[in-house]
């Protein structure tokens, strides 16, 4: 897998997104949501690779040919939740009307003090939940993330938090397995996305929406050496103030056969991809994964 999609210039400059956010603090959300139009127009007539790839997954999704107004939607909820972070970093999460559904069965498996990886995706925003751990301290999440893709936003965002930093591990460096393990080792959760494949990582193909999609082994490789369950996590963008949370365990441990490792991690991958579908299906615009990974790569801009 190339990784061109991390050395692109990024389209959301650092200058317009410190803009948006002193009036989104200032004005207050609803104010500065109208600014969000002209820039979803913008890009719905000027990042024709992402619009591209924008129709061709709401075909899919929708099973009819996308209008121009179903992209601009979709380019609308995405800008929605990355405009929502504005809040939820500067620890106004309240203000968000957030349904928690699948917590119990969170809460137990962190009652077992064993850590656990917190698989989540491009579907909506991790954010969400992820502000709750950091105001509220009840749980301890941190995220491997790949800064660099969006600098001049991480930049712009984490700066109201900055403590957020303290969450945030770097995959590729050798450090990462130790920092990862550490965490667990305290009972804590780790984040990490598992629908994109990164730099030299083994990916699965798996059938997603009626075409293949290659999927990262990693997470639960990691799940498996570290012996952790992994629990899904789909955090979803209704409209409005509303966001849903939803978790479901996926697996309690991982035990592989190296001779066998690949055909022993397909049933989880497939589980994995089985339950995004079901989410993509039931909020058809949270799918915010602007890149093809057929033919290289190309770059998730944010539109803010």
């Amino acid at each position: 897998m190339s990784t061109r999609w991390l050395g692109q210039p990024e389209r959301g400059s650092r200058r317009l997104i410190r803009l948006l956010t002193w009036i989104t603090l200032r004005l207050g959300r609803s104010v500065a949501r109208w600014f969000l139009y002209p820039i979803c127009l913008y890009f719905l007539f000027f990042s024709g690779g992402t619009q591209r790839i924008s129709r061709e997954y709401l075909q899919r999704i929708l099973k009819r040919p996308p209008g121009w107004k179903d992209v601009f939607r979709h380019f609308h909820a995405f800008a929605s939740t990355i405009h929502d972070r504005v809040y939820l970093l500067s620890g106004r999460h309240r203000y968000f009307d957030i349904r928690m559904e699948g917590a119990s069965a969170l809460q137990a498996v962190l009652a077992q003090k064993r850590g656990c990886i917190l698989l989540g995706s491009h579907l909506g925003s991790f954010e969400v939940l992820r502000a709750h751990g950091l105001f509220d301290q009840k749980l301890p999440i941190t995220v491997i993330m790949h800064e660099a893709a969006a600098s001049n936003l991480n930049a712009v965002l984490h700066s109201l938090h900055p403590e957020i930093r303290e969450r945030i591990i770097p995959p590729g460096t050798p450090d990462t397995m130790l920092a990862v393990k550490e965490r667990l080792d305290r009972g804590e959760m780790v984040g990490i996305l598992g629908d994109r494949v990164f730099g030299d990582e083994k990916g699965m193909t798996c059938d997603f929406l009626g075409k293949p999609r290659s999927f990262p082994e990693g997470p639960f490789l990691l799940a498996a050496l570290l012996q952790v369950p992994i629990v899904l996590f789909f955090g979803l963008y209704q409209g409005g103030r509303q966001y849903a949370i939803h978790f479901e365990p996926l697996v309690d441990s991982i035990h592989l056969d190296r001779a066998q490792r690949t055909e022993m991690l397909r049933p989880w991958v497939e589980r994995y991809v089985s339950r995004l579908e079901h989410y993509c299906r039931l909020y058809p615009y949270n799918w915010f994964n602007f890149y093809d990974n057929s033919d290289g790569a190309l770059p998730s801009h944010s539109p803010v």
